[in-house]
Protein backbone atom coordinates (compact mmCIF):
# COMPACT_ATOMS: atom_id res chain seq x y z
CA UNK A 1 0.00 0.00 0.00
CA UNK A 2 1.06 3.85 -0.36
CA UNK A 3 3.91 4.68 2.31
CA UNK A 4 1.91 6.87 5.18
CA UNK A 5 5.00 8.39 6.88
CA UNK A 6 4.40 12.48 5.25
CA UNK A 7 4.67 14.91 7.74
CA UNK A 8 1.27 16.67 8.53
CA UNK A 9 0.16 18.60 6.22
CA UNK A 10 -3.56 20.47 5.40
CA UNK A 11 -3.48 20.78 1.86
CA UNK A 12 -5.76 23.30 0.31
CA UNK A 13 -7.24 23.34 -2.82
CA UNK A 14 -9.51 26.09 -4.34
CA UNK A 15 -12.36 25.39 -6.31
CA UNK A 16 -11.39 27.63 -8.96
CA UNK A 17 -8.53 25.34 -9.46
CA UNK A 18 -10.27 21.82 -10.39
CA UNK A 19 -10.04 20.64 -13.68
CA UNK A 20 -13.40 21.67 -15.87
CA UNK A 21 -14.67 19.93 -18.08
CA UNK A 22 -18.14 19.25 -20.31
CA UNK A 23 -18.64 15.73 -21.58
CA UNK A 24 -22.07 16.52 -22.74
CA UNK A 25 -24.81 18.96 -23.38
CA UNK A 26 -25.95 20.62 -20.06
CA UNK A 27 -23.18 18.71 -17.98
CA UNK A 28 -20.43 20.60 -15.89
CA UNK A 29 -17.91 18.81 -13.54
CA UNK A 30 -15.22 19.98 -11.71
CA UNK A 31 -12.59 17.28 -11.20
CA UNK A 32 -10.27 17.25 -8.13
CA UNK A 33 -7.75 14.74 -9.02
CA UNK A 34 -6.91 13.31 -13.14
CA UNK A 35 -9.90 12.56 -15.27
CA UNK A 36 -10.37 10.87 -18.10
CA UNK A 37 -8.67 13.38 -20.90
CA UNK A 38 -6.85 15.55 -18.58
CA UNK A 39 -3.74 14.00 -16.80
CA UNK A 40 -1.71 15.20 -14.20
CA UNK A 41 0.58 12.47 -12.83
CA UNK A 42 1.42 14.59 -9.65
CA UNK A 43 -2.49 14.93 -9.32
CA UNK A 44 -4.09 10.98 -9.39
CA UNK A 45 -5.33 10.41 -6.05
CA UNK A 46 -4.81 11.42 -2.22
CA UNK A 47 -5.14 7.77 0.09
CA UNK A 48 -7.71 5.67 -1.82
CA UNK A 49 -9.80 8.48 -3.13
CA UNK A 50 -9.65 7.97 -6.98
CA UNK A 51 -12.23 11.05 -7.40
CA UNK A 52 -13.96 13.67 -6.09
CA UNK A 53 -16.57 15.72 -8.49
CA UNK A 54 -18.96 18.37 -8.50
CA UNK A 55 -21.15 18.01 -10.82
CA UNK A 56 -24.08 20.14 -12.73
CA UNK A 57 -26.29 18.85 -14.55
CA UNK A 58 -29.01 21.09 -16.34
CA UNK A 59 -32.96 20.30 -16.67
CA UNK A 60 -33.25 17.53 -19.22
CA UNK A 61 -29.44 16.65 -18.92
CA UNK A 62 -27.54 13.55 -17.76
CA UNK A 63 -24.87 10.81 -18.34
CA UNK A 64 -26.15 8.02 -20.63
CA UNK A 65 -25.42 4.55 -19.54
CA UNK A 66 -21.51 3.62 -18.79
CA UNK A 67 -19.57 1.22 -17.02
CA UNK A 68 -18.22 1.18 -13.66
CA UNK A 69 -15.57 -1.73 -12.48
CA UNK A 70 -14.23 -1.99 -8.97
CA UNK A 71 -15.30 1.13 -7.51
CA UNK A 72 -17.21 2.31 -4.41
CA UNK A 73 -19.27 5.67 -5.70
CA UNK A 74 -20.61 7.79 -2.82
CA UNK A 75 -23.40 10.50 -4.33
CA UNK A 76 -23.82 13.19 -2.18
CA UNK A 77 -26.53 15.58 -3.91
CA UNK A 78 -26.30 19.63 -2.42
CA UNK A 79 -29.59 20.75 -4.88
CA UNK A 80 -32.03 19.33 -7.32
CA UNK A 81 -32.85 15.99 -7.57
CA UNK A 82 -30.74 13.00 -9.18
CA UNK A 83 -32.19 10.08 -10.57
CA UNK A 84 -30.26 6.61 -11.01
CA UNK A 85 -30.74 3.58 -12.64
CA UNK A 86 -28.48 0.70 -13.16
CA UNK A 87 -28.34 -2.71 -15.17
CA UNK A 88 -28.94 -4.90 -11.97
CA UNK A 89 -31.95 -3.13 -11.83
CA UNK A 90 -31.45 -0.66 -8.83
CA UNK A 91 -33.51 2.70 -9.32
CA UNK A 92 -33.69 5.49 -6.69
CA UNK A 93 -34.01 9.09 -6.79
CA UNK A 94 -31.02 11.33 -4.64
CA UNK A 95 -32.68 14.39 -2.89
CA UNK A 96 -30.31 16.65 -0.71
CA UNK A 97 -30.11 15.01 3.05
CA UNK A 98 -29.44 11.53 1.30
CA UNK A 99 -26.64 9.41 0.48
CA UNK A 100 -25.95 7.33 -2.54
CA UNK A 101 -23.31 4.74 -2.25
CA UNK A 102 -23.10 1.95 -5.52
CA UNK A 103 -20.40 -0.74 -5.38
CA UNK A 104 -19.33 -1.27 -8.69
CA UNK A 105 -18.02 -4.72 -8.52
CA UNK A 106 -17.51 -6.93 -11.32
CA UNK A 107 -18.86 -4.51 -13.01
CA UNK A 108 -21.79 -2.54 -13.45
CA UNK A 109 -23.69 -0.03 -16.20
CA UNK A 110 -25.91 2.66 -15.26
CA UNK A 111 -27.21 6.20 -16.02
CA UNK A 112 -27.53 9.79 -13.78
CA UNK A 113 -29.86 12.21 -15.02
CA UNK A 114 -31.42 15.32 -13.61
CA UNK A 115 -34.85 13.71 -12.26
CA UNK A 116 -37.51 14.12 -14.95
CA UNK A 117 -39.34 17.01 -14.99
CA UNK A 118 -37.30 19.02 -12.94
CA UNK A 119 -36.83 23.21 -13.89
CA UNK A 120 -33.62 24.08 -12.15
CA UNK A 121 -30.26 21.55 -12.01
CA UNK A 122 -29.26 19.19 -9.77
CA UNK A 123 -25.82 19.94 -7.84
CA UNK A 124 -24.30 17.30 -6.58
CA UNK A 125 -20.74 15.49 -5.67
CA UNK A 126 -19.54 12.07 -6.24
CA UNK A 127 -16.57 10.28 -4.79
CA UNK A 128 -14.92 7.47 -6.09
CA UNK A 129 -13.28 5.27 -3.59
CA UNK A 130 -10.97 1.93 -4.19
CA UNK A 131 -12.10 -1.14 -2.80
CA UNK A 132 -10.10 -4.08 -0.73
CA UNK A 133 -12.17 -6.68 -2.01
CA UNK A 134 -12.11 -7.02 -6.00
CA UNK A 135 -14.63 -8.56 -8.24
CA UNK A 136 -17.23 -8.73 -6.48
CA UNK A 137 -21.10 -8.65 -6.84
CA UNK A 138 -22.57 -5.39 -7.33
CA UNK A 139 -24.20 -3.93 -4.57
CA UNK A 140 -26.60 -0.42 -4.66
CA UNK A 141 -28.09 1.40 -1.06
CA UNK A 142 -29.93 4.71 -0.80
CA UNK A 143 -30.34 6.50 2.70
CA UNK A 144 -31.79 9.17 3.65
CA UNK A 145 -29.33 11.02 6.68
CA UNK A 146 -30.94 12.64 10.15
CA UNK A 147 -27.72 14.78 10.91
CA UNK A 148 -26.33 13.92 14.59
CA UNK A 149 -27.37 17.21 17.08
CA UNK A 150 -23.49 16.60 17.67
CA UNK A 151 -22.59 17.89 14.30
CA UNK A 152 -20.57 14.56 13.39
CA UNK A 153 -22.73 11.89 11.62
CA UNK A 154 -21.21 8.38 9.86
CA UNK A 155 -22.77 8.29 6.54
CA UNK A 156 -20.74 5.03 5.14
CA UNK A 157 -18.00 3.00 6.22
CA UNK A 158 -16.12 -0.63 5.81
CA UNK A 159 -14.57 -0.27 9.52
CA UNK A 160 -15.34 -2.81 11.66
CA UNK A 161 -16.01 -0.61 14.52
CA UNK A 162 -19.16 0.74 12.66
CA UNK A 163 -20.69 -2.80 11.57
CA UNK A 164 -24.11 -2.37 13.06
CA UNK A 165 -24.87 1.48 12.31
CA UNK A 166 -27.13 3.17 10.26
CA UNK A 167 -23.99 3.72 7.93
CA UNK A 168 -23.70 2.14 4.01
CA UNK A 169 -21.48 -0.32 4.06
CA UNK A 170 -18.59 0.26 2.05
CA UNK A 171 -16.13 -2.64 0.59
CA UNK A 172 -13.45 -0.63 1.70
CA UNK A 173 -12.53 -1.93 5.44
CA UNK A 174 -10.29 1.25 6.70
CA UNK A 175 -12.85 4.44 5.40
CA UNK A 176 -15.84 6.01 6.45
CA UNK A 177 -17.55 8.99 4.88
CA UNK A 178 -18.79 11.38 7.66
CA UNK A 179 -21.22 14.69 7.45
CA UNK A 180 -19.98 17.11 9.44
CA UNK A 181 -22.23 19.94 10.87
CA UNK A 182 -21.74 23.76 12.62
CA UNK A 183 -24.08 26.30 13.34
CA UNK A 184 -22.73 29.91 12.99
CA UNK A 185 -19.61 30.78 14.25
CA UNK A 186 -19.80 27.23 16.20
CA UNK A 187 -16.39 25.60 16.30
CA UNK A 188 -16.83 21.57 14.07
CA UNK A 189 -16.63 18.54 16.54
CA UNK A 190 -14.18 16.83 17.06
CA UNK A 191 -13.26 15.04 14.12
CA UNK A 192 -11.92 11.34 13.70
CA UNK A 193 -8.22 10.69 13.41
CA UNK A 194 -7.01 8.94 10.18
CA UNK A 195 -3.74 9.00 8.54
CA UNK A 196 -5.58 10.46 5.65
CA UNK A 197 -8.35 12.55 5.45
CA UNK A 198 -9.75 14.53 2.71
CA UNK A 199 -12.52 17.59 3.55
CA UNK A 200 -15.20 19.14 1.20
CA UNK A 201 -16.76 21.87 1.63
CA UNK A 202 -20.54 21.90 0.03
CA UNK A 203 -22.60 24.60 2.58
CA UNK A 204 -21.18 27.53 4.45
CA UNK A 205 -18.04 28.60 5.21
CA UNK A 206 -15.11 26.92 7.39
CA UNK A 207 -11.73 28.79 9.45
CA UNK A 208 -8.90 26.58 10.78
CA UNK A 209 -5.60 26.21 11.19
CA UNK A 210 -2.89 24.29 9.11
CA UNK A 211 -1.41 22.48 12.18
CA UNK A 212 -2.23 22.86 16.24
CA UNK A 213 -0.99 25.64 17.81
CA UNK A 214 0.74 29.34 17.19
CA UNK A 215 2.96 27.99 14.35
CA UNK A 216 -0.61 26.85 12.23
CA UNK A 217 -1.33 29.64 9.93
CA UNK A 218 -4.84 30.69 9.20
CA UNK A 219 -7.21 29.44 6.15
CA UNK A 220 -10.60 29.60 5.25
CA UNK A 221 -12.76 27.21 3.01
CA UNK A 222 -15.86 28.23 0.50
CA UNK A 223 -18.21 26.04 -1.12
CA UNK A 224 -16.35 23.70 -3.58
CA UNK A 225 -13.10 23.89 -1.56
CA UNK A 226 -11.22 21.08 -0.20
CA UNK A 227 -8.18 19.89 2.05
CA UNK A 228 -6.27 17.01 1.70
CA UNK A 229 -5.26 16.46 5.57
CA UNK A 230 -1.94 14.03 6.60
CA UNK A 231 -1.93 13.47 10.17
CA UNK A 232 -2.74 15.89 12.40
CA UNK A 233 -3.40 19.07 10.62
CA UNK A 234 -6.51 21.09 9.86
CA UNK A 235 -6.79 22.20 13.27
CA UNK A 236 -9.54 24.11 15.33
CA UNK A 237 -12.24 24.23 12.24
CA UNK A 238 -14.83 26.66 13.04
CA UNK A 239 -17.80 27.65 10.88
CA UNK A 240 -18.33 30.96 9.71
CA UNK A 241 -21.42 33.40 9.65
CA UNK A 242 -24.01 31.22 7.94
CA UNK A 243 -22.58 27.39 9.69
CA UNK A 244 -20.93 25.04 7.74
CA UNK A 245 -21.52 21.27 5.78
CA UNK A 246 -18.64 19.38 5.30
CA UNK A 247 -17.81 15.81 3.64
CA UNK A 248 -15.13 14.15 5.72
CA UNK A 249 -13.67 10.88 3.88
CA UNK A 250 -11.76 9.16 6.59
CA UNK A 251 -8.87 6.86 5.36
CA UNK A 252 -6.67 4.37 7.26
CA UNK A 253 -4.57 3.58 4.07
CA UNK A 254 -3.60 4.56 0.40
CA UNK A 255 -4.32 3.16 -2.77
CA UNK A 256 -3.38 -1.19 -2.93
CA UNK A 257 -1.39 -1.44 -5.59
CA UNK A 258 -0.23 -4.11 -8.07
Amino acid sequence: MTDTRERPRADLRRAPERYLSTPAAGIETRHAFSFSGHYDPKNTHFGALLACNEETLAPGAGYEEHLHRDTELLTWVVSGALAHRDGDGHAGVVRPGMLQHLSAGRGVRHTERNVGGADTPVRFVQLWLQPDEFAADPAYGLRRVDPDPGGLTLLASGLARDAGTAALRLRRSDAALHLVTAGPWQPLPDLPQAPYRYAHLTVGSVGYRTVPGPQGGGRSLEPGDSVRITGPAFADPVAGPDGTQLLLLEMHSGLVLG
